[in-house]
């Protein structure tokens, strides 16, 4: 006998029904999941990210969350006065200034972002690409008008070892990982886009899904004419596009293109001003911002 009377969880249950074949399809998956903009500095944001990392966590797929943090950047190092200079879209790095990127990222945006996590359990590890070899790198020396710059200890990822964020993830934790990497050469350190780590740690990993949290709705269609967003898109369409980019969407693009090239089966970059944009992106039919699959995928 079927009982017809509506019951007022049914719209709860119908919501979870939706997100069962995506549950099945991420389940044991690893997902990296580059934290910044917006989200990273409102408190309401920062909870609600905290709790979609745990969700997914429960849900059955491996977090890894790598994060930046520019904003506290630049705000602890006009507290020491040093100012923030920037070339090519990067931040000029002394190494005065090398050492204050270090403790904040390391010392308070990772701290920050750890214990917002383990208030639902002892989840959260935090870690920088330092630590057992996770990120090496060499002086990165961008090129403007043809020449290339010096810009300081600005890194470029040459080697990744993901043994230590394996092991975190076989224990069931969540891996969080400031950008920062070892010097390939000397024995100094190196600050890393945010960006480029997710992306390369995405490959690495072998991951299912890079997620990039940005302060826009997605990749825009026909910017600044119209605000129509680009749902999803090729490698090779994206690699047309690229010339065409603002400055601060390119590392984003750049590292949604590696990642796919690299084996990841989708990259993201999602409007992280929207409350559990996250879970909305994975487990709705919908889905909201841009979405970058392979070429073999076909076109859209």
């Amino acid at each position: 006998m079927t009982v017809t009377r509506k019951h007022t969880a049914l719209p709860k249950a119908q919501i979870l029904i939706e997100a069962l074949p995506w549950l099945t399809r991420h389940h044991g998956k690893t997902v990296v999941i580059k934290f910044g903009g917006n989200a990273m500095v409102d408190e309401d944001l920062k909870a609600a990210f905290a709790q979609d990392v745990v969700f997914l966590r429960h849900a059955g797929l491996k977090p890894v969350v790598v994060h930046g943090g520019g904003p506290q950047i630049s705000r602890a190092l006009k507290t020491h006065g040093i100012v923030s200079e920037f070339k090519a879209g990067l931040r000029v790095t002394t190494e005065d200034a090398m050492d204050v990127v270090r403790m904040v990222l390391a010392g308070q945006v990772q701290r920050e972002l750890v214990g917002l996590l383990n208030r639902h359990g002892p989840l959260a590890v935090g870690l920088t690409g330092e630590d057992a070899h996770t990120l090496t790198a060499v002086k990165h020396q961008p090129e403007i008008d043809g020449e290339l710059v010096d810009i300081g200890r600005v890194g470029e990822i040459t080697e990744i070892d993901t043994g230590a964020i394996e092991a975190l993830l076989a224990d069931g934790r969540i891996p969080v990982v400031s950008s920062i990497a070892r010097s390939q050469d000397d024995h100094h350190v190196y600050n890393v886009n945010a960006d480029t780590a997710a992306a390369a740690l995405a490959a690495a990993l072998g991951a299912e899904t890079l997620m990039v949290l940005t302060d826009v709705e997605g990749l825009y269609e026909d910017w600044p004419n119209s605000d129509e967003v680009i749902s999803r898109l090729t490698a090779s369409q994206l690699e047309k596009l690229l010339p065409e980019l603002s400055s601060g969407m390119v590392p984003k693009m750049e590292g949604c293109l590696h990642a796919v090239r690299g084996g990841v089966n989708t990259a993201r970059v999602i409007d992280g001003r929207v409350q559990h944009s996250i879970l909305l992106e994975i487990f709705t039919d919908e889905g909201i911002g841009t979405m970058v699959v392979p070429d073999e995928q076909g076109e859209s």
